[in-house]
């Protein structure tokens, strides 16, 4: 009889065992924090065997402060908590968490292990430039911009490893170590011969060198050219052109004056104008009375016996005697001033 119950047991316990997983979604996998020029990431890799439409969410937290969240309902694999306006302290100590979800079903969450961000982000690789000056070369070092405050900020004893050899001679490379300066001159190098460069930032507080630098190069050329020469004539060429404005703006009338001069007559032409005039003809018109003109008023009349002026006919529309013989005494006259014309 317990044989029975005892077998009865462990199949109902083995079919509830699996209708409760069944409801349990699989966690994800390979969950670390990582940082990279001082930011903070959470990376992970998706559930076993899992179905599309699966979303997560995120959380991060310090040793003095709970969970926080982080990213939600995102669909990527990963979470960069120092987009997401989240106050990160260059020297904290930060966990992340994420956890699976599709539907109403969720993950467990899964933790990933703690970084201190100063000692384990990777620092990103330097910017290096070279000028060539005779058998010398200078090479310039730009530190990578960091996502969080400054490198020299965060490593404040940070030292640059210079490595340098002749082209296609990388065995024979040699190095510079432990410079502080971000610009170093390599000297007694052999003229029209092409040096690479490569450098590695090293610092105290993190274990690991920076990833190298881009290998650059550059040729010496055959005789040395004094860097204060170009900064004088900068300088010059920069002190002529503000001497030239200055003068523009001070004497500006004057050289508008000379630029665009005004239309002006000689001064003999002045005087030959000015000077009265002397021809007898000219002396004569002027004083001279003009000549009295001789004319004689005519009439005109539209037909025989009615004149064009209105008051030659009477209220009665009839001739005013009178004025007809007015005009015919007109008529001779003017007849006898023609013929004395013509005579």
């Amino acid at each position: 009889m317990s044989a029975r119950v005892c077998a009865l047991i462990l199949t109902l316990s083995a079919l509830c065992g699996s209708t409760a997983a069944s409801g349990v979604l699989s966690s994800p996998t390979n969950v670390r924090l990582t940082s990279y020029n001082m930011n903070l990431v959470l990376r992970w890799d998706p559930p076993e065997g899992a179905a599309g439409g699966l979303v997560y969410t995120t959380e991060y937290k310090t040793p003095v402060t709970s969970y926080r969240v982080g990213c939600v309902n995102t669909s990527h694999l990963e979470c960069d908590f120092t987009r997401l306006n989240i106050s990160i302290i260059e020297y904290g100590i930060y966990t992340g968490r994420v956890q699976a979800q599709v539907g109403a079903k969720r993950s467990g969450w899964v933790e990933s292990r703690h970084i201190t961000l100063d000692k384990d982000t990777i620092i990103g690789s330097p910017n290096v430039s070279l000028f060539s000056n005779g058998a010398t070369i200078d090479v310039s070092i730009k530190d990578p911009v960091f996502v969080v405050s400054e490198l020299r900020n965060v490593y404040i004893f940070a030292t640059y490893n210079i490595t340098y050899w002749k082209d296609g001679q990388v065995e024979k490379a040699k190095s510079i170590s432990n410079k502080q300066q971000s610009r170093v001159v390599l000297s007694e190098l052999e003229l029209w011969t092409k040096y690479c460069v490569q450098v590695q930032i090293n610092t105290e507080r993190n274990s690991k060198p920076s990833e190298p630098s881009k290998i650059v190069c550059e040729s010496t050329t055959s005789r040395e050219e004094a860097p204060w020469v170009a900064a004088i004539v900068t300088f010059v060429i920069m002190a002529v052109a503000v001497a030239l404005v200055v003068l523009a703006v001070v004497y500006r009338e004057s050289i508008s004056h000379f630029l665009c001069p005004k239309d002006a007559l000689p001064q003999h032409f002045k005087e030959y104008l000015q000077a009265p005039p002397t021809s007898s003809t000219y002396l004569a018109m002027q004083y001279s009375r003009p000549p009295k003109e001789i004319y004689h008023q005519i009439s005109i009349v539209a037909e025989e016996g009615r004149p064009l002026e209105a008051g030659g006919m009477s209220c009665s529309k009839q001739p005013d005697v009178r004025a007809g013989g007015e005009l015919q005494e007109k008529r001779e006259r003017l007849k006898s001033t023609e013929a004395v014309k013509k005579s």
